[in-house]
């Protein structure tokens, strides 16, 4: 049996406003060896419908009754896997052309790198460029990754491509809902693996009202809400044993989160 080389994991719910274009992103790849696996979680709009307008093989269709949630939906989607490589990709971003055939040479050719990202370039609803991410463009080398990412994220999640064996080993945890992808890298990181990243955008990042990165940081700490993470982090990592020199440098990066959301807090309630 012929496996294709790469898996695309793309969880949806209620993405009927941009899925369609997302996926004539990823059907349109100048590399075309790869299985898209969409989950829908539960949608109650007109996703089922814009999904199965597609008539491409490639794609596969995951009908999840009710909604169980991102990470449920990915780590479904991981397990289902049967590429070499799994590509992660959300229902209202657009992948460039290139994309893949660029990621999948990389880590043919650093085989010591376990996931590469790629810098994005940020778009509104109405698909026109509105910027970059300073911190994105500033990170690529694995050594820069591993240095930063203790401290400040990184890596934009659905622009990743990851080895299959790295995915289904570690996967994303529910504690960490909203903020898996952190605690992965995070997890990734203290046991030793390599992520890098391609320094050229490869992913049009939207940013919307409805986007789940708007709506879990909308009204919240976001230094508070790392440290719970990290938190989380250290205590799965020390309690299994692997406890290194990186485990330390988050510890220091759970000091400086408390001592700025404090401040954030601070700032808050006097400003008011």
């Amino acid at each position: 049996m012929n496996f294709p080389a790469i898996s695309v994991v793309l969880p949806v719910y209620n993405g009927e406003k941009f899925l369609y274009k997302a996926i004539q992103s990823i059907l349109s790849q100048n590399f075309t060896d790869f299985e898209l696996i969409i989950i829908n979680d539960g949608s109650t709009d007109r996703t089922d419908e814009i999904i199965q307008s597609s008539s491409d093989p490639r794609v596969i269709y995951i009908k999840n009754e009710d909604k169980k949630g991102l990470v449920y939906s990915l780590n479904k989607g991981i397990d289902l896997a049967k590429g070499k490589y799994i590509a992660r990709m959300d229902a209202d971003d657009i992948c460039l052309p290139e994309r893949f055939s660029r990621q999948k040479f990389f880590l043919e050719t650093c085989e010591d790198i376990a996931v590469v990202a790629s810098t994005v370039i940020f778009i509104n609803e109405k698909d026109q460029e509105t910027g970059a991410w300073d911190l994105d463009r500033k990170t690529i080398s694995s050594a820069d990754i591993k240095k930063i990412m203790p401290f400040k994220y990184c890596i934009a999640h659905p622009s990743v491509m990851m080895r299959s064996g790295y995915a289904k080993a570690f996967g994303y945890r529910r504690r960490q809902r909203n903020i898996e992808d952190y605690d992965l890298w995070l997890r990734l990181l203290n046991r030793g693996y390599s992520i890098a990243k391609i320094e050229e955008p490869l992913l049009l990042y939207r940013l919307h009202g409805d986007s789940i990165t708007e709506k879990s940081l909308k009204n919240k700490n976001i230094f508070f809400k790392q440290l719970a993470m990290k938190r989380k982090f250290l205590a799965h990592e020390i309690l299994r044993g692997k406890i290194r020199g990186f485990t330390f440098r988050v510890i220091s990066a759970t000091m400086i989160d408390f001592g700025k959301g404090l401040g954030k807090t601070l700032f808050s309630i006097f400003r008011n």
